[in-house]
């Protein structure tokens, strides 16, 4: 009895140790947000054997005198080598180095970086250039010819290759048109300026098209320089955005005036949008785009277009066309080996789609899925091939990265820890990886558990990838509102991962990530007394009002799987309006969503519910098939 009081009041003082040291860890943080080092260092003092004791340092050290300080920035590298907050104060260190073109130091640190943005590789890339290496020519012009905006590492080695004419007056117009294509109007403006005073495109005449881009195009008339044909350019693919047939018509009056490569660069993105609002004219206007003999290339999201309202009309020889004409790269993805075998088997070609099917099936993915039904192969999950024991998981929760991890969660500091985790487990084994899986699981991390399990290469863990917690909490509600289980759980672990408190940026709570106005709604549907917003990250009630929800969405739309995942995701009146006039098969109308999120969403959440009716041992199992279903044709205005 002794033993066992003795047991309880060590394991009681350990917890109330570790509550008082998050405090003070919390207190750290605060005191580094003030800049007060005086406070910092007593904190820190106090965290000598927390898990965190490293960034109480690295915060000690941020603000101490000798910050800068090359002795000191090595010593606390080599005491945490292989550390998250060893690599986030090397890329710190690496900035001031390249920012202050110290190249020696620079050169020694910059292979040892792990986590390399695109601040420090343009350091690196004019470090390299300034001594010689030419290798850096063709990586420079890429980042150059993207049109994103680049960090201002950059810019010393892109005036360094405009100043030798490795970037030439083409290449600025380039960057400016891929910029005005992506709306970035910003690096358009700036990559002006490397551009002689007369050739530059006014800026005040990109505002104007920004603001009326119809009344600007009305009064074009004459298109004499490369600025004038750029910006109207410009103007007709900001028209595009909004509508078709406006763009169309005034590309029609002015066309005449560019030259062929220009006429298929325009066509191409007037194809794209028509494809977006799922227009059949699309399908001619690329193959004008692409027909020519001067064309323009098309980005790898148009030629993804091509294919989808290829598919929206089964023309398949065009589905076939429209692949083998993307990049080999492209080639390659899952989806367009999918649709390309299933373009080999439409045109007859069945020994050719059973080729690539064979192969695709192996993937444990929506289009592996698809592939196996396609050869007549139904779904089961591989037992696991390992699973890690007691002494193993013991080990991975003392890891150091581990430890420091898991104590970032308990605070709730959910993306220091995510990124103390994902760099803990980098380089993991499977058989450490699911060791790891099983310590988040355990500690209730269910995100973590399921993104780690889902790394592993050849070792797998299907009940760590697709977890089912809070199963006493869901079956009634299940039960209420008359849903498939195995869809409510695949709709759960793509909205939310099962963390019960989480919001998204746009506003959306709990584990079914419901929006403020419609948990509102349906807490009066359900006659939910003085319901407040923040009940709704309440798990009980977060079920409650997201499976009522679902059960609205499904009766309002066929009662089809498909559509209703569509429209939780993106809204009922979109779920709808993205019907064709004659029905379409599931597979096909999930392609040819617009929006790349809800697209995503719908195939991954039916791809869920299949794992989760086999691990439930549901006696009706539909297919993947089965459950996208036939959309019917939408019914006339």
């Amino acid at each position: 009895m002794k033993k066992i009081l003795a047991g309880w009041l060590l394991f009681w003082w350990t917890g109330l140790l570790v509550a008082n040291m998050d405090g003070d860890f919390i207190k750290v943080q605060e005191a580094f947000r003030a800049k007060d080092a005086a406070k910092v260092a007593f904190y820190a003092d106090r965290l000598r054997k927390h898990p965190l004791a490293p960034y109480a340092e690295y915060y000690r050290l941020r603000l101490s005198a000798q910050r800068n300080d090359e002795t000191q920035i090595r010593n606390f590298l080599a005491r945490h080598q292989g550390s998250y907050i060893a690599d986030k104060l090397r890329g710190e260190w690496l900035q001031v180095l390249g920012e202050g073109r110290q190249w020696r130091q620079f050169g020694e640190e910059f292979p040892k970086l792990g986590h390399q943005d695109d601040h420090i590789i343009c350091f690196a890339l004019h470090m390299k250039q300034l001594n010689g290496d030419q290798s850096t020519v063709a990586e420079l012009k890429s980042r150059w010819l993207s049109g994103r905006n680049m960090p201002r590492g950059c810019t010393a080695p892109f005036q360094e290759l405009i100043r030798t004419g490795k970037i030439s007056t083409e290449d600025i117009w380039s960057r400016i048109r891929a910029a005005l294509a992506a709306n970035n109007t910003s690096v358009a403006k700036e990559s002006g300026k490397y551009l002689a005073t007369n050739q530059v495109i006014n800026p005040r005449t990109i505002d104007m098209v920004l603001k009326n881009p119809a009344r600007f195009l009305d009064q074009q008339k004459n298109i004499k320089t490369r600025a004038d044909k750029e910006v109207t350019l410009f103007a007709l693919l900001r028209l595009l955005r909004s509508e078709t047939n406006h763009g169309l018509a005034r590309w029609l009056k002015l066309r005449g005036q560019f030259s062929a490569a220009d006429q298929s660069y325009f066509l191409g993105n007037l194809a794209y949008w028509a494809a977006m609002r799922q227009d059949e004219r699309a399908l001619n206007w690329f193959t004008q785009a692409t027909s020519g003999k001067e064309t323009y290339p098309l980005s790898a999201t148009n030629h993804a277009w091509w294919t989808r309202i290829a598919l929206r009309q089964y023309n398949w020889p065009m589905v076939l066309q429209s692949i083998e004409a993307m990049p080999e790269s492209m080639q390659q993805e899952d989806v367009w080996r999918y649709w390309r075998a299933r373009a080999f088997k439409s045109i007859g070609r069945k020994s050719d789609a059973n080729t690539l099917l064979a192969k695709l099936s192996n993937e444990h993915s929506y289009y592996g899925q698809l592939a196996k039904e396609e050869l007549g192969v139904m779904m089961s999950i591989p037992a696991a091939r390992y699973t890690p024991g007691a002494q193993e998981i013991r080990a991975m929760e003392n890891d150091p990265g581990v430890r420091r991890a898991l104590a970032l969660y308990r605070l709730n500091q959910r993306i220091e820890a995510n990124r103390e985790w994902i760099w803990t487990i980098k380089d993991f084994s499977d058989q450490q990886l699911l060791a790891a899986a099983k310590v988040a699981e355990r500690h209730q991390v269910y995100d973590r558990a399921i993104n780690t399990a889902l790394k592993t290469v050849s070792q797998h863990d299907f009940s760590l990838r697709y977890l089912a917690p809070y199963r006493a909490q869901m079956k009634p509600v299940i039960k209420q509102q008359q849903l498939d289980e195995a869809y409510v759980y695949g709709l759960i672990r793509q909205e939310s991962r099962f963390i019960p408190d989480i919001k998204s940026s746009a506003g959306a709570m709990g584990l079914m990530q419901l929006m403020p106005a419609t948990a509102k709604w349906v807490a009066s549907k359900l006659g939910i007394p003085k319901f407040q917003t923040g009940m709704a990250t309440e798990i009980n009630t977060n079920l409650q009002l997201g499976t009522y929800y679902l059960r609205h969405v499904l009766d309002q739309l066929d009662q089809q799987p498909l559509l209703a995942a569509a429209a939780y995701n993106a809204g009922p009146g979109r779920a709808r309006r993205w019907r064709d006039v004659k029905p379409l098969e599931g597979a096909v109308y999930a392609e040819t969503i617009p929006f790349n999120e809800t697209r995503e969403y719908v195939q991954v959440v039916l791809n869920n519910s299949m794992y989760y009716a086999s691990q439930f041992n549901h006696q009706q199992r539909p297919t993947l098939k089965e459950r996208l279903g036939i959309v019917a044709a939408k019914k006339p205005n």
